[in-house]
């Protein structure tokens, strides 16, 4: 679920030069803490209930975080389909249900925050990239589902080409509406594919897109995850 202060859908581009940042697995105690701090300063002030991270990471349950001059500026969960189910099927079960009847292999992104100081479209695109790459190019599932607030679906449908499959019902874990989204991994990578690296198009081509990897940088990324065999620390220009 996406926080509404400030919406994130207004952050800013980000300036055209070099910025470095890390784009990296929280596999360790203090990164995760550190993610917590964001979750909670992002979700908190609207009177979400408590949102955290489970204290380790899990095969099926991978955070990963934005830092810049080791300070957490932005955060995002994926969640695989698996014996552990989907936390969104707490309220969209037949939805759910539906998907994986179609022969769907299911991941969800959660928990999703970037720090309103110092992040810009360009940290939020990377964290959004990075777990597509985790998600569909080396693990292999090829649909995507979000919990979003109502307030903030048009967003999603503009920014990332997502469409409601689940209407507005009540979140019990953070007691707030959510709105069930999905989107086609293929459609992703079609829109990786024809915008990514150029933000400069950001200006007419009024989605996320443009601020992702180019397909060049993705590859590299692909090649230093899978010399690690999981989802290792990388630096980001």
């Amino acid at each position: 679920m996406l926080v509404e202060h400030p919406r994130i859908d207004l952050l800013p581009d980000g300036n055209p030069g070099r910025r470095h940042f890390k784009i990296r697995s929280a596999d360790s105690f203090v990164s995760r803490r550190s993610a917590n701090v964001l979750l909670k300063q992002r979700y908190g002030w609207r009177g979400y209930q408590t949102v955290s991270l489970p204290s380790d990471q899990t095969a099926n349950r991978i955070t990963l975080t934005a830092t810049e001059d080791q300070l957490t500026i932005g955060t995002i969960t994926i969640g695989l389909d698996g014996p552990e189910g989907m936390n969104c099927e707490d309220i969209f079960q037949p939805e759910i249900a539906a998907l994986r009847a179609d022969g769907r292999r299911l991941v969800e992104f959660t928990k999703l925050a970037v720090d309103p100081i110092s992040g810009t479209k360009r940290v939020l695109a990377a964290l959004f990239h990075v777990a597509y790459i985790v998600a569909h190019r080396i693990r292999g599932f090829d649909t995507l589902v979000m919990e979003v607030n109502p307030r903030h679906v048009r967003y999603y449908e503009r920014m990332l080409g997502a469409r409601v499959i689940g209407e507005e019902r009540l979140n019990r874990s953070v007691n707030a509406p959510a709105v069930l989204l999905s989107i086609d991994f293929e459609y992703i990578m079609s829109q990786i594919g024809e915008f990514a690296g150029q933000p400069e198009r950001a200006a007419t081509e009024r989605s996320l897109y443009p601020f992702a990897f180019t397909l060049h940088e993705e590859a590299g990324i692909i090649a230093r995850m899978m010399a690690a065999q999981k989802p290792a620390s990388m630096a980001v220009n």
